[in-house]
């Protein structure tokens, strides 16, 4: 869509509104939301949104609109984090904040609907409010700002995620859109900008962690007239959905951070590298590329200046080792996606062998922040060595499964406690799995631990490009590595032995131990092997694929040992660990075990105790669930 060029110049030139033109300061303001002239109704459809029912949710809204004679806009907005209260659903009302609702599915919408557009708070159907100056608030509903998920937060990557309508360039200029590109533009030049980015503390948010002002000065080094930016959009970590909701939710910022990285490098051409099985993500970038385009931020000369750029979307199948620099950037060329001996590194032959700059979103979803606020302002968040923010993924035992952006250096405590609302039922707290199958395990001595890169990797973990998985007193550590073995042995892409046949080794030995077949000797093994992994693997992912099983060793050893001498699971996981036994005392005879057991393990008269034939049962667990009077016993 094409909107008015001199509006568009009047927004990037972050003019007052004051001293605007009448229609852009009104314009400004709607676009805002600081006030409407008719009711706004503010749906996720995100992914997640999506998952759990937002497109029904969608309709009953059209239809009770449209059965009471509303006249009121209905805008789909990305994903605002708290995934686990979707369908999320916001009204605002002419001199009202907007309010957040939570859980609205479509049974709700009638109730929700009918106490806003009277004027009422809606009982139990409420999440926060957003605090706007001049505007009614809501009685009894906690402000954004107060509530424990969003109040601890620190938001400038996910600033407009839930909050905008993405597929509107307006709604990203009136939140202070494409200012730092044309401010790069304008009045530096590409050594100035790698200069101020290095000045940040910007380090690459895809897991390694490589200061990113340094990347992109390497890159700015090549003489090569031609060069190439690419973005790893890949995430292929169990539990990461980070890239995919700011794709979602804000596509116009990562476009943006983009183009100020092209533009530094000297690169004339961006590329998006970005799993198939993200849909929704490359239908939103793609009507982002082609807003961007029509309105001369991107494509030729853009902004009436001698710099030109083409985005292009590179769509890849989803391998997990094309989150590593080089492997995606064969599988761009067409070549299988392998990794390769560094150097030469990307930014001096990368990209059909031109100099390449690789990032991931998030890193360049940070960049239009630093030149608008200044790298001394990034700088001052966070700790010595690990500037700014980082957003997570917050999934597992948790009550608030989510997406979260926070400084860093902030503990795991206030993160599992007070953002991620505690765990789940009330369990005691066991470990926190950081960085996905390349990460490792933080547990209960970590918790006031300032999370960055370097406590991180201390602990035996990594920062990975953000999953934390929160597991609890119930879970099996040595399942847990058996697990991200499993993934890594899957997706490696088998191009040296080490990580090809040593994972492959590792996994089947953690499956001997799972399956009581494991002795004392498999746990040295386990350690060596792991260590050779580590040192011998081509590249990153091999190399930190070992961590799982080599910091579950370390925290909970005892576990390892358990499973290899007495046979036991001390968390009740592994079934083949597991003995079931029924309680003479308890048991009534009420056969319901016996009639519901699939491999008839299980003996007895009606109304006597029964028995269960230790030869036959294959520890389904069949007869626990079925048992009204408590009698399985489970070692």
């Amino acid at each position: 869509m094409k909107i008015n060029n001199a509006f568009l110049q009047w927004a990037i030139d972050g003019a007052d509104p004051k001293t605007g033109q009448k229609e852009w300061e009104d314009r400004m303001v709607a676009l805002r939301r600081e006030n409407v002239q008719k009711p706004v109704v503010f749906i996720g459809t995100g992914t997640c949104g999506l998952g759990a029912g937002a497109a029904f949710t969608l309709e009953k809204i059209r239809q009770y609109l449209e059965k009471n004679a509303i006249d009121a806009d209905i805008v789909e907005v990305g994903c605002i984090g708290l995934c686990v209260e979707e369908p999320l659903v916001d009204v605002q009302l002419p001199g009202r904040c907007r309010l957040m609702g939570k859980t609205i599915t479509q049974d709700k919408v009638d109730e929700f609907l009918k106490a806003v557009f009277a004027g009422e708070t809606p009982k139990g159907l409420t999440l926060a409010q957003f605090k706007t100056d001049g505007l009614e608030p809501w009685d009894g509903v906690k402000f954004q700002d107060e509530h424990p998920f969003f109040g601890p937060q620190t938001r400038w990557v996910l600033r407009n995620c839930g909050v905008i309508n993405p597929a509107s360039l307006e709604e990203y200029l009136a939140r202070d859109g494409y200012r730092g590109l044309k401010k790069v533009l304008s009045t530096m030049s590409g050594e100035a900008v790698c200069k101020e980015i290095e000045q940040s503390g910007l380090r690459g948010r895809g897991g390694g962690g490589f200061p990113t002002g340094m990347k992109w000065k390497f890159a700015f080094a090549q003489k090569d007239p031609q060069k190439y930016l690419v973005c790893n959009a890949d995430e292929g970590d169990p539990g990461a959905f980070m890239d995919r909701a700011v794709i979602e939710g804000d596509p116009h910022r990562l476009l943006e951070g983009m183009a100020i990285a092209a533009y530094a490098i000297g690169a004339d051409k961006g590329y998006i590298y970005i799993r198939a099985e993200y849909p929704l993500a490359i239908e939103r970038l793609k009507h982002a590329i082609a807003e961007a385009e029509a309105n001369n931020l991107l494509g030729e000369k853009i902004l009436g200046t001698d710099f030109s750029l083409k985005m292009i979307i590179k769509m890849g199948a989803g391998a997990f080792v094309c989150g590593e620099e080089t492997a995606l950037i064969h599988s761009m060329e067409g070549e299988r996606g392998e990794p390769t001996v560094k150097p030469p590194f990307p930014a001096e032959s990368g990209y059909l062998g031109k100099p390449t700059n690789v990032n991931n979103v998030e890193t360049y979803a940070n960049v239009p922040v630093i030149f608008l606020k200044g790298p001394e302002w990034f700088s001052s968040i966070g700790t010595e060595k690990s500037k700014g923010t980082k957003v997570f993924a917050l999934a597992g035992k948790i009550n608030n499964v989510g997406l979260i952006e926070v400084p860093m250096g902030i503990t795991l405590r206030e993160i599992i406690y007070e953002i991620g609302g505690g765990i789940k039922g009330g369990k005691k707290f066991k470990a926190m799995q950081t960085g996905g199958p390349s990460g490792g395990c933080l547990v209960e001595k970590h918790l006031d631990t300032p999370i960055d890169y370097e406590n991180l990797s201390a602990a035996g973990s990594m920062m990975g490009s953000g999953g934390m998985i929160v597991l609890d007193e119930d879970d099996c550590m040595v399942s847990v590595a058996k697990y991200y073995l499993e993934f890594t042995v899957e997706e490696s892409c088998g191009k040296c032995v080490p990580c090809r046949v040593g994972n492959k080794r590792l996994h089947e030995t953690l499956e001997k131990i799972c399956e009581g077949k494991g002795t004392e000797e498999d746990l040295p093994y386990l350690k060596n092997l792991s260590n050779v992994i580590k040192d011998t693997s081509l590249c990153g992912l091999g190399q930190t694929s070992p961590n799982p099983v080599l910091s579950t060793m370390e925290y909970f050893w005892d576990e390892y040992v358990a499973h290899v001498t007495t046979r036991t699971c001390p968390s009740g996981k592994c079934k083949a660990l597991m003995t079931y036994t029924i309680d003479p005392a308890k048991c009534t005879g009420c056969t319901l075990c016996a009639r519901n057991c699939p491999v008839d393990a299980i003996a007895g008269e009606k109304r006597e105790p029964h028995v269960i034939d230790q030869t036959k049962c294959i520890r389904c667990g069949a007869c626990y669930d079925k048992c009204k009077f408590s009698a399985i016993n489970v070692q």
